[in-house]
């Protein structure tokens, strides 16, 4: 039976970062194979990029342990067992996250081969349990979510992402959440972005992030 309850909120944000999340962790171990052996330079801005989609995974993982359960849980108790399995999956996937945190180091000072393998095997850990945890929490949590959570309190969601953005990497989280999204983000800079605000991503923020792409795939400074 169609649920016809009001929403409370919109939750499709959680969509949004999903996809990015998806995207970024499945391209990553081709980047890290792209770089040639002792090739520190290019390793460092791989790295970057590593570091920045494991503190993005770090962040929205943790603001929903820190808040999003324990509401859940209050408001709508029958979801009891969804809410430990996402708890359980969240624990399974920080294992492999925490593995390709302790690799990188070593790997962005060398640029070995030897090296990159442990990232590579995080990599592929992090990626299988995301492409079972994002699709079970989108079909049976975020619709409670929409019933049960304010927008107020979806907002602090997107706030403490944003707060978790290392700096200097504001652009280049745009432009990865911009980059997964079906239409290519035209609707996520109007939702999000309109007005004078878009024309600074335009002239700004895409080309930086158009640069550090480039310096991703190492077809700078070569």
């Amino acid at each position: 039976m169609e649920n016809t309850l009001p929403k409370t909120c919109d939750a499709s944000g959680m969509f949004e970062i999903h996809r990015m999340l998806l995207r970024s962790f499945e391209e990553a171990a081709g980047l890290v194979d792209g770089v040639r052996e002792r090739d520190a330079g290019h390793a460092q801005v791989v790295a970057i990029q590593l570091e920045l989609i494991s503190n993005a995974l770090h962040a929205h993982h943790q603001g929903e342990d820190s808040r999003l359960w324990d509401l859940i849980d209050q408001r709508a108790p029958a979801c009891f067992l969804h809410v430990e399995r996402m708890k359980t999956q969240h624990a399974e996937m920080l294992v492999h996250l925490q593995a390709l945190d302790r690799a990188v180091p070593a790997w962005k000072r060398s640029a070995a081969r030897a090296d990159a393998q442990p990232i590579t095997d995080a990599l592929k850990g992090v990626c299988a349990a995301l492409a079972a945890h994002f699709p079970d929490e989108e079909a049976t949590i975020v619709p409670v979510i929409e019933q049960v959570v304010t927008q107020r309190e979806v907002n602090w969601f997107a706030v403490h992402g944003r707060k978790a953005t290392p700096k200097g990497q504001a652009w280049n989280m745009i432009g990865a959440i911009l980059a997964a999204q079906p239409d290519g983000g035209a609707a996520w800079l109007k939702k999000h972005m309109p007005g004078p605000a878009g024309l600074v991503w335009r002239f700004v923020g895409a080309p930086r992030y158009a640069r550090f792409r480039a310096a991703l795939a190492g077809s700078q400074g070569r």
